[in-house]
């Protein structure tokens, strides 16, 4: 693919969800050598302040260092330069793209945000199962195209 595959997590509060996702998604591209081939991006449509501690606590028992992150807004245009675009079940996007354009997936996972440690580690675990399907079907597109 000569411009490579744009991906995109989004939530409201980019926070929690979403967070994890853009993790898992840029370990996947590492461990898959597509590192040249897919660009991640993540943002919300309403940014909290900074991403749940709980979330960087269930991050980081999985080797993952999510203290430098920030949330932050995304806009419509980042979007429609997406292939992908995931959202974790709380969205509000309303997507101007031309129809077929974006891929828009729904995940529809739970907000992690004030809930215990394990339901945390509940819903990173469904977070890391839906970025590595994802990412099965990126990497067919991929190395289809090559």
């Amino acid at each position: 693919m000569s411009d490579g595959v744009r991906v995109a997590f989004v939530c409201v509060q980019n926070a929690g969800r979403s967070q994890m996702a853009t993790a898992f998604a840029e370990r996947e591209r590492e461990q898959r050598g597509l590192a040249d081939a897919v660009e991640v991006l993540t943002g919300g449509t309403d940014p909290a302040e900074e991403v749940h501690d709980v979330v960087r606590e269930v991050m980081a028992e999985e080797g993952v260092d999510l203290a430098d992150r920030a949330p932050r807004e995304v806009t419509t245009a980042e979007l429609e330069s997406c292939d992908y675009v995931a959202t974790m079940g709380c969205s509000t996007l309303d997507l101007d793209a031309d129809e077929g354009a974006v891929d828009v997936r729904d995940w529809a996972l739970e907000d992690p945000d004030g809930k215990d440690l394990d339901r945390v580690r509940e819903v990173r675990e469904a977070v890391r199962e839906h970025v590595r399907a994802l990412f099965d079907e990126i990497e067919a597109e991929v190395t289809a195209d090559v």
